[in-house]
């Protein structure tokens, strides 16, 4: 028996992905959409996994880092391409330290460049 969960935030951020061959190559923005999955084999005493409210704290701290930035100019997305997959393991590995202990677990972070465009990260433990 397994239980997910998830909350979605949104951000909006600019970028421009180095040596892509096409307009993406120019500095443009995006209304990112974040959604982040937390599993957990059991419930608390009141039949909840966990607060959505402590993910979506947890989420909007990571997300203030790059909101309304230009990711291309900040760590460590100056150095690699602000790509969605590669935000979404950013997004991944901060959140990964703060809401994954004892019976709860992050499993996938997906993010939206539109809504019809998504890239999702994981990691198999």
């Amino acid at each position: 028996m397994m239980f997910e969960v998830s909350v979605r935030e949104d951000f909006s951020a600019a970028h421009r992905l180095k040596g892509y061959p096409g307009k993406c190559e120019h500095l443009h923005g995006h209304n990112w959409t974040v959604e982040v999955f937390v599993r957990a084999e059991k419930l608390n005493a009141i039949g909840v996994a966990i607060d959505f409210g402590e993910i979506r704290a947890a989420l909007m701290a990571v997300l203030a880092e790059l909101d309304h930035k230009n990711l291309s100019e900040i760590p460590p997305f100056d150095e690699e391409n602000p790509s969605s997959e590669n935000i979404a393991r950013y997004v991944y590995a901060k959140l990964s330290r703060a809401l994954s202990s004892g019976e709860i677990k992050l499993s996938k972070v997906s993010v939206h460049e539109t809504p019809e465009s998504c890239a999702s990260y994981w990691e198999e433990k």
